[in-house]
């Protein structure tokens, strides 16, 4: 099973979400495409009402525990409540383009 199917069944089970999104981004990273670790979440859920972003980000972390430590190398999280959503009309942050490894400007 790929690591995409596998992060988006935890999620689902876990959090029941009225939206998700798991973006491969390993593409716009040294990984390359398909490399499949890099990834970007959207997760709507009511379970996150009254939540601190830190606690949605923990719990998040928690149910990929295992991925995080064999498979992910990073993990762009964006969580959300049905309101949060609604005010940020359905639209996640872009994710920035890679800056890792030889890449970094000199200052």
């Amino acid at each position: 099973m790929s690591v995409s199917l596998k992060i988006e069944n935890k999620l689902r089970d876990a959090f029941a979400p009225v939206h998700l999104e798991v973006q491969d981004e390993s593409h716009m990273h040294s990984g390359g495409p398909n490399a499949e670790s890099h990834f970007k979440v959207v997760l709507v859920t009511p379970k996150f009402s009254g939540e601190r972003l830190i606690n949605r980000h923990r719990a998040v972390n928690k149910i990929l525990a295992d991925e995080l430590m064999n498979d992910i190398h990073a993990l762009a999280l964006h969580t959300y409540t049905e309101g949060e959503w609604e005010q940020v009309s359905g639209t996640s942050p872009r994710s920035p383009n890679c800056m890792g490894g030889s890449k970094v400007a000199a200052h």
